[in-house]
């Protein structure tokens, strides 16, 4: 599902990224923009504003798609910009889901799942990380950031819209939505370990006898792109 949602989203913001290259927008620009995104949403949790922080969410979302594709559009790609991509991602997430556990405190079960999901979304992060500085790529799995991104956005449109209308709790739908993020990033987050290991014990397997196994040659990984 995460390769054709984020293919869908290019498609529907294309229109906005060329107008960002004609415009010369800075990729570091957007990277920026997206981690204040992140720390606005987180406040608008805390401030107990849903409706701002669920379009804040989006925007972050919307900056991250952008920022690496207007890199590589304007030739500016580098491993500079990977690290900075990348890392202000993981602050964004992090600033955004301290909110949601604020909202979420009253609730002794959303607490933890508010606490699993952060470790799960940034576990993702890092075994993707971790296997392409080994020489291993692996992108699949349930939940992604642009599903984790869209699922939380939804959810807390939601619970601010429709909640009071079916007599549920402030914080129902969020919850629930934040339970099932928790449960997709550490699924996705076991796999890509399951994946990057199988891998890596493969190649570690002696070579057969007279075989010489050249020395294999170390890759950019994630770090050279956007």
């Amino acid at each position: 599902m995460g390769f054709w949602l984020r293919d869908w989203m290019v498609w529907a913001l294309s229109p906005l990224e060329h107008w960002l290259v004609r415009r010369r927008v800075s990729p570091d620009a957007l990277n920026w923009a997206g981690a204040a995104l992140g720390l606005l949403a987180g406040a608008g949790f805390i401030l107990r504003q849903l409706p701002p922080a669920a379009w804040l969410i989006a925007l972050a979302g919307i900056a991250d798609i952008l920022d690496g594709r207007i890199a590589r559009a304007r030739g500016m790609a580098s491993a500079y910009g990977g690290f900075l991509d990348s890392t202000l991602d993981r602050f964004s997430e992090t600033f955004t889901f301290v909110g949601v556990a604020w909202y979420l405190a009253g609730s002794a079960w959303t607490a933890a799942a508010t606490a699993l999901a952060i470790g799960g979304s940034l576990l993702v992060s890092y075994t993707r990380a971790r296997g392409e500085a080994l020489g291993v790529t692996c992108t699949g799995g349930l939940a992604q950031r642009a599903e984790r991104l869209v699922l939380l956005a939804l959810a807390t449109l939601l619970d601010a819209t429709v909640s009071g209308s079916f007599g549920w709790r402030p914080g129902a739908v969020l919850g629930a939505a934040v339970a099932v993020i928790a449960v997709g990033s550490l699924a996705t987050a076991v796999y890509r370990t399951v994946v990057i290991a199988r891998v890596l014990a493969r190649r570690a397997e002696p070579a057969a006898p007279g075989v010489t196994a050249l020395p294999r040659e170390r890759g950019t990984g994630a770090a050279a792109r956007r």
